[in-house]
C-alpha cells in the first residue's frame, strides 16, 4: 500500500462581532495601497475591480474602531489612498498572527 502524506491545513481571517474584518486578501490590498498610494492602481495590481476594492476598504473602516486607510477623492488630479498608523498596526498584527498559524500548522502536521 502507498502511504500518503497528510497534514493539516487552514485559512487564516480576523472576525469583528462576527463579520470578516481582516484575511490574506485585505492584508494585501492594504499592502499594495501603502506602496502605490492609490485604491484603483492597487486593484489593478491585484486584478480585482476599483469598485471591489473600494466596498472592501469601506468595510474595514467601518469595522475597524479607526479607519485603517484614508481615501481622498480624485479629480483632475487624481486620488490618493494612504495607509494610517492603525491600518499599519493591523497588518503587522495580521502578519505575526499568520506566522504563528504556520508554525502551528507545520507543527501538528508533523504530528500525524
Amino acid at each position: 500500500m502507498i502511504q500518503k502524506k497528510m497534514s493539516v491545513a487552514g485559512r487564516l481571517w480576523i472576525e469583528i462581532d462576527g463579520n470578516n474584518f481582516l484575511g490574506s486578501g485585505r492584508i494585501e490590498l492594504l499592502e499594495k495601497i501603502e506602496t502605490l498610494g492609490s485604491l484603483r492602481k492597487a486593484a489593478i495590481s491585484m486584478g480585482l475591480s476599483y469598485r471591489k476594492a473600494y466596498y472592501a476598504i469601506r468595510s474595514v473602516n467601518e469595522l475597524a474602531p479607526s479607519p485603517l486607510v484614508e481615501l481622498k477623492q480624485g479629480g483632475k488630479g487624481g486620488g490618493c489612498a494612504k495607509l494610517t498608523a492603525t491600518g499599519r498596526k493591523y497588518m503587522l498584527a495580521y502578519h505575526e498572527i499568520a506566522q504563528q498559524f504556520v508554525i502551528f500548522l507545520t507543527k501538528h502536521s508533523k504530528a500525524l
